[in-house]
């Protein structure tokens, strides 16, 4: 197993989603290779070097390839360089109203379950346990039955809410490198 350099850039709110985004994306370009890329999808450590760039005083270039030489294999290291810009909008979010014309009528139902999966939905629990017996019996899988209301037709959605970005919102930008498995 060897080691290459790398660099790529990635974008998000946090070094963390940036990283994410530029694994992502080296995995597209690249593929999982079971772990040994070369690229920054094969690394399994993150550090952010920002500050300790900005304090080096050196130019970018010269602050990697030093960071290279101390480096180890599968570290990723980054550096911020575009700062994030939040949404500073007292309010964040839009509400869409979802009217629907007419009286709701809530109904009961029996739902048959496996585990955590809906089979089916009855009327009447005579009907929902004639059904989980049989289903058991054929399967041998455990079932359960539970009580639900439910509107007898149309959506029980009363509203989406959606996130209002502002038009200064951006992602930050960050410069990954290091060594990484190949």
């Amino acid at each position: 197993m060897g080691a290459q350099q790398f660099r790529t850039v990635g974008r998000g709110q946090t070094i963390r989603e940036a990283y994410n985004d530029a694994v992502e994306a080296a995995r597209d370009e690249y593929g999982h290779q079971e772990g040994y890329s070369g690229e920054i999808n094969s690394t399994h450590s993150l550090t952010d070097a920002t500050k300790d760039f900005q304090k080096s005083g050196l130019s970018r270039e010269k602050f990697i390839e030093k960071e290279y030489e101390t480096c180890s294999k599968g570290y990723a290291l980054g550096i911020c360089i575009e700062e994030p810009k939040s949404n500073t909008n007292k309010i964040k979010s839009q509400v869409e109203h979802v009217v629907e014309p007419g009286t709701k009528k809530w109904i009961l139902i029996y739902a048959v379950y496996d585990y955590d999966n809906l089979l089916k939905s009855f009327n009447t629990k005579g009907e929902a346990v004639k059904y989980a017996r049989a289903y058991t019996e054929k399967t041998t899988k455990r079932t359960s039955i539970e009580m639900k209301k439910t509107l007898e037709k149309g959506s029980s959605r009363v509203a989406t809410i959606t996130y209002k970005q502002s038009t200064q919102e951006r992602p930050g930008k960050w410069l990954f490198f290091g060594w990484a498995a190949c």
